[in-house]
């Protein structure tokens, strides 16, 4: 266990931010399946500007990597041009 009050607060931040990274990379991976199901060309686009807004801002925050941002928004963008 943690002998210092700093290491102490270091550990109940980063618990915190833990939770809150895997519940909004949780939340946006909901979102990309939820665009990848859709047939409907008219749905996915409504849909796709807020999932990439979600995506942005995962890379943002380096909860994912820039290049996998942007990855995913190419497939995705791609579906939604297919459809």
């Amino acid at each position: 266990m943690a002998n210092h009050k700093s290491a102490l607060k270091r550990i109940r931040n980063s618990e915190t931010k833990r939770l809150r990274n895997r519940y909004q990379h949780r939340t946006t991976r909901n979102a990309i399946k939820k665009l990848r199901d859709l047939s409907n060309k008219k749905e996915a686009e409504a849909l796709y500007p807020a999932v990439v807004a979600m995506i942005d801002k995962l890379a943002k925050r380096n909860i994912i990597h820039d290049n996998k941002a942007s990855n995913l928004k190419s497939k995705l963008a791609k579906h939604v041009a297919a459809l």
